[in-house]
């Protein structure tokens, strides 16, 4: 992890992964089975891919309660006050409909409806993700979804991680079932027999799940194209290095190709922080994964003071970024482009990953420039709604016919013109 004097631009170590072509047609590949051998490509691709073989997806009710035994009762707690929080925070992003009346009688508005139905996957492998049950179901049901669907790979035993049945109870999931990967996007995007297709799918996933949600697009809606976890972190003298390195860890040990970068106005800081994370690294669990991360995607950037550190910062447009600073309030106006924004010493990323509230799926790859967070609107559409009055049409008809004209579309103007005396 080198120490870089900043010298007029920076760029995040980042890896824009969009598959090879291989993989591009593995994908379309699966899809294109399970569009029409439905149930049948599905067992066959979950015993290829998992070793697994299933007869029945669905997880069942006798599962979910032995996935209740098998998680502490504090676990159980925890889980359900962070789903309180996540609940409350994203219950003030709701947005009612609306309607205003004008005084020649016309009535304009917009009508907020739910989706109908969103599929919610939830990754395995490496790690098991409760957090990410919540971060997805929750604003899904909050908007007003109706039908929710999870899938998520199976573990060797056929079964799914107990955290992740908890998680999935708690938030209101009915319909979960234990497909993974490839085939599992296909399955919620077009429908088997065991499986109807859902409006929107969301949630994290390995290469292969983020081509196939970029495969089936159009057809269905996704949130977006994630890419490996990235942490940014903007700190001053006032920072603690071994706090700072932590919280660079924090991220790398997601993935060999997450980002963590410091930046920071403190050239001993940079020192030290530098030195903490190869001594932290050395006792981490995940320490080939994290070391990979920092060797390969990992950088600490000094800058010669607090305005050439925040320009760094909204270059890089981080999915986390910290402001572990002196007065780090007054920086976040400056800040333009960051997915979540985490200010101070105690609000550590991993506070909004699992506890705080707001959303930890968050734009990665620089596309904090032009995009957001998960949040309500993304299970909610909004439709127009126009009530015109006679007298709105007898002081406009003739000037809304000019401009169809205009465009020469003749029906246009005629369609107006047949309502005027």
């Amino acid at each position: 992890m080198e120490i870089v004097q900043i010298d007029g631009s920076v760029s995040l170590k980042r890896t824009v992964d969009g598959g090879t072509e291989e993989q591009r047609k593995a994908v379309q590949g699966i899809i294109s089975e399970v569009r029409n051998s439905g149930d049948e490509a599905l067992r066959a691709f979950t015993k290829q891919f998992d070793s697994v073989t299933l007869d029945d997806f669905l997880v069942s009710e006798e599962e979910i309660a032995e996935a209740y035994r098998n998680v502490s009762e504090r676990l159980i707690g925890i889980i359900k006050e962070a789903a309180d929080n996540i609940r409350t925070y994203h219950e003030k992003q709701l947005r009612p409909s609306w309607m205003s009346a004008e005084e020649n009688g016309t009535i304009l508005g917009q009508k907020v409806t739910p989706l109908d139905s969103v599929g919610v996957y939830v990754p395995g492998g490496t790690a098991a993700y409760p957090s990410s049950v919540l971060m997805n179901v929750i604003p899904a049901k909050t908007a007003g979804v109706e039908r929710i669907v999870m899938a998520s790979p199976p573990g060797s035993n056929g079964k799914l991680p107990a955290g992740v049945l908890v998680a999935a109870d708690i938030a209101g999931v009915k319909e979960i079932y234990k497909v993974g990967g490839a085939q599992a996007i296909a399955a919620l995007a077009y429908g088997t027999e065991s499986i109807r297709p859902v409006d929107k799918i969301t949630g994290p996933g390995n290469i292969y799940v983020a081509l196939a949600k970029r495969e089936v697009f159009g057809d269905v809606a996704i949130d977006m194209i994630a890419g490996p976890s990235e942490i940014g972190i903007l700190a001053d003298h006032t920072a603690r290095a071994h706090e700072v390195a932590a919280d660079l860890l924090s991220q790398a040990e997601h993935d060999p190709r997450a980002c963590a970068i410091l930046v920071t106005t403190s050239l001993q800081l940079a020192e030290d922080v530098q030195a903490e994370v190869y001594n932290q690294l050395a006792r981490l669990p995940r320490k080939e994964i994290a070391e990979e991360a920092i060797e390969n995607y990992g950088a600490i950037y000094v800058a010669a003071d607090i305005e050439e550190a925040v320009a760094a910062i909204n270059q890089l447009a981080p999915e986390h970024l910290e402001i572990v600073t002196g007065n780090p309030m007054e920086l976040l106006g400056k800040i333009k482009h960051a997915g979540a924004i985490f200010l101070g010493r105690y609000s550590s990323e991993p506070v909004g990953d699992y506890f705080a509230g707001p959303n930890h799926v968050l734009p990665t790859n620089g596309t904090a420039r032009f995009s957001s967070p998960l949040s309500v609107d993304d299970f909610q559409k909004k439709s127009s709604v126009i009530l015109y009055s006679e007298k709105a049409m007898e002081d406009n008809g003739a000037k809304i016919a000019e401009f169809a004209r205009l465009e020469g579309l003749e029906a246009h103007a005629r369609a107006v013109e047949k309502r005027l005396k």
